[in-house]
């Protein structure tokens, strides 16, 4: 077990590691400093530039940059819904696999296109091989749009009292082609030489150890998996996500996965320093971030490697934690980690079964999603953050009697606004999807596996990992039914694009505003003290939220298995 832990550790020690440098290479690609991958990326840009059709050299002010986002994703939602309702008729199909219903197919695109891979389906039966690809596709997009929306929020602190922002197709394409297929491309490269399959050919035919010929289901997996991970997308190739054994063969497999799911949204903290020439502003939100995630993610590894109470009271033996729906590959330790890591970024794969964990991990891994801040998913992660910084700038300034700045731009009442819409969102979607699925057991307590408690917690958990774009559940739901899908793929819609159009909306808004220099007054915002604060008004925020729903399920849950 001390073996599992130091595993641990080192897996967040050479994320942070790499997330430095990276973060540097993200600020100068779109600062557009010269770069030896040019000659590499700046013809395919070129081509795909001629193609398109676009002006790429157009800046653009903040209200053009969500035009152009809201309507490349209508456009990517009607394509996705008609390849989805069509597969059966539509090449590489060898296995021949059904058409999807409408409503399936609404929640499946929808998921896939707000970055959270919410699957109501198994994957190796429910999707064509050209389905496969054109959600593979979707998660390169969807990181993309994520990343390009931090970006503009750089770039309205960078440039003084700008109007324009930049180009969002310019920003968009660097995305996908600078940052996420090179990563894609090593980290697939070594999942195809841990085992993961990369064909497009059907079912192989393979003989078990009892002697049984089988029928293994395969595909183009290994690239799947790699933006998968490296999107913070989270969506499996196959319906067990990465406990399958082709999709995460290997303890050497688990670390590529768990480091590439991790490292983008960390070096993007570090980017923002870097692009602004704020370092130590990056440092302090490095600092709160990190200190949110250790203590979800040191209790939930201690109580898995602990093992369950309810056994140890049985006399079971357990020297290596709690196993049930967990991968004797992995242990106990490192899938406690994977499952705050991928709760707390938004990638929502898993190595293990979520219904499966202790009673307060699960809360845990609920409370990561619910607080939505701490890292994020690739780019939305630091524009979540940046709403609780401006409410924390707005909270300190009317403690000292100041009015409220960052960065040189007075924080306003339409600011405010717009921060206090975005903050409230997402626990009026969580709290009102599960109320109104407890309210009618016909709908919701129906569909769940569990009675009592831990019923409950399944259904929070859903819209919970709805709103927060994540993907993963509690598998006790049988969440393919008409009333999941749509109600969830709803609270999908409004859970990604609030939180990206209000801050990108106060950006704009205070990048338009006048420059005020900083002078002895100024509250600093790079500083531990106002970490401290805004540490304070994110967990505030969630307690006063969420205490109430969590009391419900997981806590009530733990005391009465106590």
């Amino acid at each position: 077990m001390n073996t599992e832990i130091w595993g641990v550790v080192l897996m967040f020690i050479a994320t942070i590691i790499l997330a430095i440098p990276l973060g540097k290479y993200i600020a100068n690609v779109f600062s557009d400093k010269p770069s030896f991958l040019d000659k590499v990326f700046g013809p395919v840009e070129r081509g795909i530039m001629r193609l398109s059709g676009v002006d790429f050299k157009k800046e653009m002010t903040w209200k053009e940059h969500l035009v152009a986002l809201l309507t490349i994703n209508l456009v990517w939602f009607v394509v996705g819904m008609l390849v989805l309702m069509f597969q059966a008729y539509l090449p590489l199909n060898p296995d021949g696999n059904p058409n999807m219903s409408p409503d399936l197919a609404f929640n499946t695109v929808i998921s896939f296109l707000v970055n959270c891979n919410l699957q109501h389906y198994s994957g190796e039966t429910g999707l064509s091989y050209l389905s496969q690809t054109g959600l593979m596709f979707l998660q390169f997009v969807s990181a993309g749009i994520g990343i390009s929306a931090a970006i503009v929020l750089f770039k309205a602190f960078k440039d003084k009292g700008s109007k324009l922002l930049g180009n969002f197709y310019d920003i968009f394409l660097k995305s996908c082609t600078r940052i996420l297929l090179p990563i894609s491309f090593v980290v697939a490269l070594i999942l195809v030489f841990q085992g993961t399959p990369m064909t497009y050919e059907g079912k192989d035919s393979m003989v078990n150890l009892q002697g049984d010929t089988v029928e293994v289901s395969r595909g183009p997996v290994a690239a799947f998996v790699a933006i998968k991970h490296v999107g913070t997308n989270g969506g499996g190739f196959f319906g067990a996500n990465s406990n399958h054994p082709l999709e995460n063969p290997s303890y050497i497999s688990n670390i590529v996965e768990m480091i590439g799911q991790f490292v983008i949204p960390v070096a993007m903290v570090f980017a923002l320093g870097f692009f602004i020439n704020r370092k130590k502003l990056s440092w302090m939100i490095f600092g709160v971030m990190t200190i949110g995630f250790l203590c979800l993610a040191i209790p939930n590894v201690l109580m898995e490697a602990q093992g369950s109470p309810a056994f140890e009271r049985l006399g079971v033996t357990q020297d290596l934690g709690a196993m049930e729906g967990k991968e004797i590959r992995f242990g106990a330790a490192a899938s406690g980690f994977w499952s705050i890591v991928t709760t707390v970024i938004s990638t929502g794969s898993i190595n293990s079964m979520h219904d499966s964990s202790m009673p307060l991990s699960g809360m845990n891994e609920m409370l990561a999603m619910m607080i939505n801040a701490f890292y994020g998913g690739n780019g939305v992660g630091i524009l979540n953050f940046f709403v609780f910084i401006i409410l924390g700038v707005f909270i300190s300034g009317l403690m000292v009697g100041r009015t409220p700045e960052f960065l040189g731009k007075k924080v306003e009442a339409r600011e405010m606004k717009i921060a206090m819409i975005v903050a409230l969102i997402h626990p009026f979607l969580i709290l009102i999807g599960t109320a109104i699925a407890a309210a009618y057991p016909s709908i919701g307590a129906s569909t769940t596996n569990d009675p009592g408690f831990h019923g409950f917690s399944e259904m929070l958990y859903e819209f919970t990992s709805a709103s927060a774009n994540n993907g993963s559940g509690f598998e006790g739901l049988g969440d393919n039914t008409l009333w999941w899908n749509i109600s969830t793929g709803i609270v999908l819609l409004f859970g990604r694009f609030i939180p990206i159009v209000g801050p990108i909306a106060i950006a704009g808004i205070l990048s338009e505003k006048r420059y005020i220099p900083e002078g002895a007054g100024t509250l600093k915002t790079d500083t531990a003290s106002f970490g401290f604060m805004v540490f304070a008004v994110i967990v505030i925020v969630a307690a006063l939220a969420f205490f109430p729903a969590l009391t419900l399920g997981p806590i009530a849950e733990y005391f009465s298995n106590k």
